[in-house]
């Protein structure tokens, strides 16, 4: 039987990898730029790869090119980010409220210890590691839900999320503490089988409050749904 290896990723497709990833993990922050000199000798190639990369990172939003600039790391949409944050406040709400008579003992204690990795992710802060176990824990209440429309909802607001690299507790990490606690909360309210509109006003509330804390760090007012 042969064997056919596995073409190695071209230098382009490398350094487009490389960028994706460092962006997406909030490492090189919006504003960042890009010199494809230093990003050459960093891949040990041409400056063509690291050019075609870049283009291809423009086309998705994730770059911007001024003339007398050169590529930038594309800052967040701050409207499309509050628009999608108070859209997930009331479907992401209203999935966890659904999916609450659907969660097992089970379930919460998964919740329960992956807000406990969030605890101790505080000592040693790192916002790319809070947000993954964020979204994770949140998914682990409302990924019950039995309404699929409103489940597609939430996994469509959370893509948008990512795709706008809208990391909260980059920019906020203040939030993070407070953050956890309000997950007591809310698990509290679970494990006791509290009414489904209870549920709802406090997942809701929760979300608004990551929403309203970046608006405020931005100087913008809040947001009141």
């Amino acid at each position: 039987m042969t064997v056919t290896a596995t073409p190695a990723p071209s230098k382009s497709q490398q350094a487009y990898e490389l960028l994706h990833e460092r962006i997406s993990a909030g490492t090189l922050v919006p504003g960042y730029r890009l010199v494809l000199s230093t990003l050459a000798a960093e891949l040990g190639c041409s400056t063509v790869p690291v050019r075609e990369a870049i283009r291809r990172l423009q086309a998705e939003g994730l770059v911007t090119f001024e003339p007398n600039v050169g590529a930038t790391v594309a800052a967040v949409d701050a409207t499309l980010y509050l628009h999608t944050m108070q859209t997930l406040a009331i479907v992401e709400g209203a999935a966890t409220a659904l999916a609450a008579p659907e969660l097992t003992a089970a379930d919460l204690v998964q919740a329960r210890a992956l807000n406990g990795e969030l605890r101790a992710c505080l000592a040693d802060f790192d916002p790319a590691r809070f947000t993954e176990l964020n979204n994770r824990f949140h998914e682990a209440l409302y990924g019950h839900c039995p309404n699929p429309h409103i489940l597609d909802l939430v996994h469509r607001g959370w893509n948008r999320l990512n795709a706008m690299r809208a990391s909260s507790f980059t920019h906020i990490p203040g939030r993070a503490r407070q953050s956890v606690e309000e997950h007591e909360e809310l698990l509290r309210l679970l494990e006791s089988r509290a009414p489904a509109p209870e549920v709802e006003a406090l997942a809701r509330a929760h979300r608004m409050r990551t929403l309203n804390t970046y608006l405020a760090a931005a100087g913008e007012p809040p947001s009141a749904l």
